[in-house]
């Protein structure tokens, strides 16, 4: 990682460190959850915190995000509380959509706009968000958020390709963790990265470390930047890596077939500690501050927890409540 620059702003720096620590104690609590078999459905983000963080970390508050299945980096990068997440999560009333969407939660004040049920169908959604952004004056910019597995389907090309033909603002960020579920990433992607496509429909594509929060920031910030001047679309690759399996399931069902020791040498780039590294290398926190900020993540969690567990299911008569515009 470079050294700290005066182009960095301290306080985004930070606010990226304390919601990976926030972000990761959640996802550890939903996997200790999973062991005593609630019904939360997770596909863990342990190990790949760093891109959707960051790159939220680079917009405005009233921008929007079109996220994907893999955890809740996007959800809590964006500004949710993890209280209500977990009540969504368990289908409680106190969620953000009343219990009835559950992994499928949005929140229009934050501009985050839900997960499709399809894998890479919203990135053909985002062309049409952008196309709306660029006809008001706000200036607002999408981000949406896939892995490389969608990028071999026909809806990534079909967005991909209206939003650099109308020249809309959207950054499409690939978390690439070179595996499609089970399947290693190389044995059915020709190309090498998923921002090599970018030149097809003449837009920037970048290739950055997604382990990298500060590269991300400032990568995100420039395509940002770029697409709120009015100047269209970018693709911005993001190579990371999971921990975990890809969701959430008991030990004896597992189907991870990754390599041990391949999984072993990508712990050892944890995106946490490397950030952790460079804030203290630029005199930003100390190893008391480190230790302050995981407490108070666990302390959050905790009483997230609680607030879900306290909060009341929904009504015979609530559950048939927002099915229909009115």
């Amino acid at each position: 990682m470079k050294n700290p620059t005066t182009a960095l702003p301290a306080e985004r720096l930070l606010h990226i460190y304390r919601t990976m620590v926030r972000l990761r104690a959640f996802d550890e609590k939903l996997i200790e959850l999973g062991k005593r078999r609630e019904p939360i459905i997770h596909h863990p983000t342990l190990g790949q915190e760093a891109p959707a963080v960051a790159a939220c970390a680079a917009l405005n508050r009233d921008d929007v995000i079109m996220p994907y299945h893999r955890g809740w980096a996007w959800a809590i990068g964006k500004g949710m509380e993890p209280g209500r997440v977990l009540a969504e999560l368990l289908g409680k009333t106190t969620g953000y959509c009343r219990g009835q969407a559950g992994p499928h939660l949005a929140d229009w004040e934050l501009g985050v706009l839900g997960r499709s049920g399809i894998q890479g169908a919203h990135l053909q959604i985002a062309a049409g968000v952008g196309c709306a952004l660029r006809l008001e004056s706000k200036r607002r910019v999408c981000l949406a958020f896939f892995g490389e597995g969608p990028a071999s389907t026909g809806a990534f090309h079909e967005g991909v390709s209206l939003a650099a033909l109308w020249q809309v603002p959207v950054v499409y960020i690939c978390e690439s963790n070179s595996y499609q579920f089970a399947v290693p990433a190389r044995e059915v992607m020709r190309v090498e990265s998923v921002a090599e496509l970018a030149q097809s429909y003449k837009i920037p594509g970048a290739t950055i470390d997604g382990n990298d929060a500060v590269e991300i920031f400032t990568t995100v910030r420039q395509a940002v930047n770029r697409a709120r001047g009015g100047f269209g679309p970018s693709i911005i690759d993001c190579r990371t890596y999971r921990w975990h399996d890809s969701y959430y399931q008991p030990e004896n069902m597992a189907t991870d077939r990754r390599p041990p020791e391949e999984v072993a040498e990508w712990r050892k780039k944890c995106p946490i500690l490397r950030l952790k590294t460079y804030l203290m290398n630029a005199d930003l926190v100390t190893e008391d501050d480190a230790e302050r900020i995981e407490t108070d993540a666990q302390a959050e969690i905790a009483s997230a927890v609680q607030f879900a567990y306290d909060s009341p299911y929904p009504t015979r008569e609530q559950l048939v409540e927002d099915i229909y515009a009115g």
